[in-house]
């Protein structure tokens, strides 16, 4: 007979992590960190992708404390010794499919799973951003949260207010997600590949979707070819690893980057996590931001 224990959950990957207690030490990925956080839940060390350096990406960190919260580095620079040495009674990744864990070489993490209960995550395009939510809602609870009452509460007005602006302006503005690639490039984000997005056009607003090109989740496309699609609210990648805006907002800034100026002067400009805190109230707050983009790009 299998001995029961006290703490149990059954992840994205169809593997049941336990342990006789429940954890409090718990180890993330930034971004499910950030969402523990959401929750109440303050981690006790984070790690980076291979697309973050030495610190903790502040964006991707949402409202999560980083002062005395331990970064326990990224890509090359993370490794099992440096993620157990954080003494975890619980790691939490994330994947985008395929069980492949986020941000963990896959040797590091069966090194891990073998000492430490590893939960892993579905952020991927494969899952509703409800879906997701509802996931990383039953973590927490199942780690000594409450319910998020009030950013539910929160989310229903937001997604309320952006189906009311969807279905009441006369004139819809279309939105268009990008990230920063260079002073020349960026990434056009396909919408039907973040769940994020996939959500704003269930509540009835149009996303451009980039046609051509061979890259499943963006098509690059220079700067003047995003000024040439005159969208009036642009969703921008802020994350550390996005070409900075400072410097394609510079007046002597090289390259294209003109154009992005004259994209970005017609329209209305809205920061971008794709790697955003998956809550209630950290959605809420993104759809806010984009209704308000919303209604001053329809003139409301």
């Amino acid at each position: 007979m299998d001995r029961r224990t006290d703490w149990q959950f059954l992840d994205d990957r169809g593997r049941l992590a336990s342990s006789d207690r429940r954890p409090e030490r718990v180890v993330s990925y930034i971004q499910a960190g950030a969402t523990l956080w959401e929750h109440g839940i303050r981690p006790a060390g984070v790690f980076g992708s291979n697309h973050d350096g030495d610190g903790p990406d502040p964006v991707k960190a949402g409202s999560l404390p980083l002062d005395g919260l331990g970064y326990l580095g990224s890509g090359d620079a993370l490794d099992a010794d440096a993620l157990l040495g954080a003494a975890p009674d619980l790691v939490v990744a994330v994947t985008y499919g395929g069980g492949q864990v986020y941000g963990l070489d896959p040797d590091t993490a069966k090194h891990i799973e073998e000492r430490v209960p590893l939960v892993v995550l579905d952020v991927g395009q494969g899952q509703s951003l409800g879906d997701v939510r509802a996931r990383f809602a039953a973590l927490a609870r199942s780690l000594g949260a409450a319910r998020d009452t009030a950013g539910a509460v929160a989310l229903a007005r937001a997604t309320a207010r952006i189906r009311a602006l969807a279905h009441d302006s006369a004139v819809r503005p279309a939105l268009l997600a990008l990230s920063p690639a260079s002073a020349d490039s960026a990434y056009l984000a396909r919408p039907h590949s973040w769940p994020d997005l996939r959500e704003l056009t269930a509540l009835g607003l149009d996303l451009v979707s980039p046609q051509g090109g061979p890259g499943t989740n963006w098509c690059t496309a220079d700067w003047s070819y995003v000024a040439e699609l005159s969208a009036p609210v642009l969703l921008v990648d802020t994350r550390a690893n996005a070409y900075p805006l400072d410097a394609l907002n510079a007046p002597d800034a090289p390259g294209g980057s003109a154009a992005w100026r004259e994209a970005a002067a017609r329209a209305r400009v809205v920061p971008w996590n794709p790697e955003a805190p998956c809550s209630d109230g950290a959605h809420a707050r993104f759809f806010d931001r984009v209704a308000d983009a919303v209604a001053a790009a329809a003139g409301g």
